[in-house]
């Protein structure tokens, strides 16, 4: 179907979407955002796409059609009214909102031969770039699901989504009140590690093969009082002076590949 007014009922559902006003949908641009959401067989909503589509495009439109979703072609300036980049990438597609549960999730780590629970604890993380870069790095490093803490931005937000780079199709992610984080890591045996400046104890010297929740903090604030007061252990990141923190992103890519590297030997 083509659509030439920016006007129209569908375009103007797209930006719902896109603003975060249908929380049941997802919004997700671009011909690697849309190629990962199709392997991860996200259920589609809606399609849009630009009427010169390149090769690449193509083989998602082609795609989208096979699997019967409603599939709306416009002009390139109509697409940008949609879009939530500078310039429009020429694809868009709304999908259903991926739903996990704390039961669901630890279900699946128990169902798990290898290894212990590896997982990550976002407390009021804002930065949209900062969570999908956490979001990619967690999946890297072998985590097995995220929990996204009251105050952390939407983990499926257009640009949190492009900062994760297709990985938030695929780890799960749970949002959790604390008190409700706190009791199902205690009721699972599930450590819960905190990272702070005047921490006791050296990241590497963790046991990382062990149950274990890292929890990163707010930019600005760190880790509430409140949470880190319930924590079992706190690591601290040796740094030269005068630098005295590193960027939560960086931070949390220090700790989980140090938790890779700990899990891979014998």
């Amino acid at each position: 179907m083509l659509i030439t007014s920016p006007v129209n009922a569908q375009l103007k559902r797209a930006r719902r979407v896109r603003d975060g006003r249908e929380p049941e949908v997802i919004f997700i641009e671009g011909e690697r955002l849309c190629e990962e959401c199709l392997r991860a067989e996200l259920p589609l909503v809606a399609a849009f796409y630009g009427s010169a589509p390149t090769p690449r495009t193509q083989a998602i439109i082609e795609e989208v059609e096979r699997r019967r979703c409603s599939l709306y072609e416009s002009p390139a300036a109509v697409l940008e009214t949609v879009s939530d980049t500078v310039h429009s990438q020429g694809i868009i597609i709304l999908a259903e909102r991926p739903r996990w549960d704390w039961g669901k999730l630890l279900a699946s780590i128990t169902s798990q031969a290898a290894g212990a629970a590896l997982l990550v604890g976002l407390d009021a993380v804002q930065d949209p770039g900062n969570v999908g870069t956490i979001i990619r790095t967690a999946e890297g490093a072998g985590a097995q699901g995220l929990i996204a803490l009251s105050g952390t931005v939407d983990i499926f937000a257009p640009k949190t989504l492009r900062g994760a780079m297709g990985s938030a199709f695929r780890l799960p992610v749970v949002a959790a009140e604390t008190e409700e984080l706190i009791a199902a890591c205690r009721a699972a045996q599930i450590k819960l590690v905190a990272t702070a400046g005047d921490g006791q104890t050296i990241y590497s010297d963790y046991d990382w093969r062990q149950p274990t929740l890292v929890i990163l903090g707010n930019e600005a604030n760190g880790i509430s009082a409140g949470l880190m007061a319930q924590c079992d252990v706190r690591l601290r990141i040796p740094l030269r002076p005068p630098v005295n923190s590193l960027n939560v992103a960086a931070a949390g890519s220090v700790l989980l590949f140090e938790a890779a590297r700990q899990r891979s030997q014998p």
